[in-house]
């Protein structure tokens, strides 16, 4: 018995790295995979169907059961397609991995806007689109009768949520998702659906091309080492969230090897305050005391 037998899930940008881990991870667990890739370049350009179709491959072989999507994530009927080739297929869909994403990191300064639209277009609009097809799916399915116990699980970055010079993109976007997660996992709820997010640190095309981490995300040596950089350390937290029995709702969670760690939207700490509207001056002296 595996931890998500009868599960149907999707699985974006599952060609490669963490999506495919997932992927792997899922369908021995019991799960149908649709595994989705364009198989596109790290900075979006290009596409071809071999990843999808070698994941796929990979999990047949070891008997589990999946099939490819090349649809893209961030077209409104690329989207739609997603979740109906899942339903198509499988006849349901219960979880919904949305990991896809692209890199063109520079500075604000070399930031062009085709730079600046294409990951967002990428990361965000790719989040929102196949999570808006699938909340319909499963909306509908509620208003039927039908008992729904739905996942989505987005995957944000401590790029966005704790910054990192060069990704003004990258990180926008990333947190944009972990907003994104957090409402709709409260408007989803009364459908049956959980949302929540992760923030992963792993060894991924993406790691390794951002600048001062590829040294640190390189694979030990030592075979007895463990490699806390392994993609396939983040996967294990996705599918926990993903099963039938799990009820955790609207959180984001980093994770690295073997940490898991949950994280805290913005909150309001320290306070200045008057019974009267502040003068310019006499707030510009009293701000510093909030920056401790």
């Amino acid at each position: 018995m595996g931890a998500l037998d009868g599960r149907v899930a999707i699985i974006t940008g599952a060609g490669r790295g963490i999506g495919r881990e997932h992927a792997l991870l899922f369908a021995s667990e019991g799960a149908k995979v649709v595994v989705n890739d364009l198989g596109g370049s790290l900075d979006g350009s290009g596409g071809e169907g071999t990843p999808a179709e070698q994941v796929v491959a990979e999990i047949k072989a070891l008997g589990g059961e999946a099939v490819a999507n090349h649809d893209n994530i961030a077209d409104w009927a690329g989207g739609e397609n997603l979740i109906k080739q899942a339903v198509e297929t499988y006849g349901d869909l219960h979880v919904l991995v949305n990991n896809a994403g692209i890199l063109r990191d520079r500075v604000l300064v070399n930031l062009s806007e085709d730079d600046w639209d294409a990951v967002i277009h990428v990361h965000l609009k790719g989040h929102f689109v196949p999570t808006r097809h699938a909340a319909t799916y499963w909306r509908e399915q509620a208003k039927a009768g039908k008992t729904v116990k739905a996942s989505i699980i987005n995957t944000s970055s401590t790029s966005g949520l704790l910054g990192n010079v060069g990704q003004s993109n990258y990180g926008a976007a990333k947190a944009g998702i972990a907003a994104f997660t957090v409402i709709i996992a409260e408007e989803l709820s009364r459908y049956g659906v959980r949302a929540n997010a992760i923030a992963p640190a792993a060894r991924t095309r993406m790691t390794e091309s951002t600048p001062g981490l590829s040294d640190v995300v390189a694979k030990p040596t030592d075979a007895a080492v463990f490699d806390a950089w392994d993609p396939a350390n983040i996967s294990p937290l996705v599918a926990a969230l993903a099963t039938e029995e799990s009820t955790i709702n609207g959180e984001v969670f980093f994770v690295q090897g073997g940490t898991v760690r949950r994280f805290r939207n913005w909150t309001m700490t320290d306070t200045l305050e008057k019974n009267d509207r502040w003068g310019v001056a006499e707030l510009a002296e009293k701000l510093p005391t909030l920056i401790k």
